[in-house]
């Protein structure tokens, strides 16, 4: 078997390689592979971090994803809007505060009210945030499902600058039979897995920046389908990247299948960044807010791992509770003057430091469109498939599942 340390120097990783990696539990393995995916951030992103200020403007949602928080038939959930001035002068006040970026995020809807009142924030953000610091405005993420190639067209075209425009589209996984659990066809046949690569190519098509991702540590899933999920990015050669780990939902239908142990989940979830790091190297990768549920410091852990994205929350604090797509979600009662000085010096203390008025595009879409900015050469070589469903070897347990990392490793939420 290949040392550890010559393994994190190679450039083209097979499948066994991903596997191994993921698998790694003993502290110095963890270790070199965080600081190894830590200095492939610098030398291809650079040291710095960018923040996504997130507004989540509304919690109503067709859909009944089994592992969501707001899923349509969680009936004990108080809905909520935000209206137009609010949406706008929350993204105002990111800018205001040398934010390059906003995030709009929102249950699924695509009648037309809702797809012209988004189209219509989108204009007015990108006119309203234009200032000295950002003579060109705030650059936009969308995380509002999946849509019609038309309605993605109208909203980058609302954009202007195709540049300025992200969306993030995550699948959850890209195992086929596993999507079905979560999505069942009688919950959500809207969110059928061939629709959603559908949607992620009609995005493409449309000229955003784009974005997908998945729930590490599911009831089920196994080390080779996180693999095959890093696989997935890089045959759509995606963007950037949004991933956390699964963390039980009380307005969720998952409630009996419990989820890994803090400790466990927080060790692969790093591992899984880290990973997709070494292996597509110069996209964006977000630290999911949802890290910090597992550990204080779990988000400087998720830059500590390759992470160069934050997205701080600016939602009205008077309506953050409603938007909770798992439990124990953190930051609920900060206001947003808050968060942004408390983040900062966090990642000072990784030894990042924040872009400030920056848009924070992901290189890799500058080197695809070949733009400016992303000349830095990044060799992306075609790796051997191997070890599909194949038991792996993990120090001293013999694991299939990522439910093997640990013991007791799945806690069951009481109804």
């Amino acid at each position: 078997m290949t040392r550890l340390d010559e393994l994190l120097q190679q450039e083209a990783f097979t499948d066994a390689d991903i596997v191994r990696l993921l698998g790694l539990t003993e502290p110095d393995d963890c270790e070199r592979l965080r600081r190894t995916a830590y200095d492939l951030t610098t030398r291809f992103i650079g040291d710095k971090v960018h923040y996504r200020g997130i507004v989540e403007f509304s919690n109503r949602c067709t859909l009944n994803c089994r592992y969501c928080g707001i899923r349509r038939d969680n009936r004990d959930l108080e809905r909520y809007d935000l209206n137009r001035e609010q949406i706008i002068e929350s993204a105002i006040w990111a800018a205001e505060n040398h934010y390059g970026s906003v995030c709009l995020q929102a249950g699924e809807r695509r009648d037309e009210s809702f797809v012209a009142f988004v189209e219509d924030c989108i204009r007015e953000i990108r006119a309203g945030t234009v200032s000295e610091h950002l003579p060109e405005g705030a650059s936009i993420t969308l995380s509002l499902g999946a849509q019609s190639s038309e309605t993605y067209q109208r909203w980058r075209e609302a954009g202007g600058e195709a540049e300025c425009m992200r969306y993030l589209l995550r699948m959850e996984t890209s195992n086929p039979a596993l999507f079905s659990r979560l999505h069942p066809h009688d919950f959500a046949h809207e969110k059928a897995y061939a629709s959603r690569i559908r949607a992620l190519e009609n995005l493409r098509a449309a000229g955003f920046q784009v974005g997908t991702g998945g729930m590490i540590g599911l009831p089920g899933q196994t080390l080779s389908d996180l693999c095959a999920d890093i696989r997935f990015y890089q045959r759509l050669d995606v963007d950037m990247l949004g991933m956390g780990p699964y963390i039980l939902s009380r307005g969720g239908d998952m409630r009996d299948e419990g989820m890994l142990d803090p400790g466990p989940l927080l060790q692969l979830a790093l591992n899984m960044l880290a990973v997709c790091r070494l292996v597509l190297r110069d996209v964006n990768i977000a630290a999911a807010t949802a890290l910090q549920v597992l550990a204080e410091d779990g988000r400087e852990q998720g830059i500590a791992h390759g992470a160069n994205i934050l997205m701080p929350n600016i939602t009205p604090r008077a309506v953050r509770r409603r938007y909770q797509l798992y439990d124990d979600k953190p930051c609920i009662d900060e206001e947003p003057t808050d968060c942004r000085a408390c983040l900062a010096g966090r990642i000072q203390r990784m030894g990042r430091r924040v872009g400030w008025n920056e848009w924070g595009c992901s290189r890799h879409f500058h080197r695809r469109m070949r733009r400016p900015g992303g000349t830095v050469p990044v060799p992306r070589r075609e790796a051997p498939s191997a070890l599909a469903g194949i038991p792996i070897q993990l120090g001293s347990v013999r694991a299939t599942s990522v439910s093997d990392l640990g013991a007791p490793q799945y806690r069951r939420l009481q109804k």
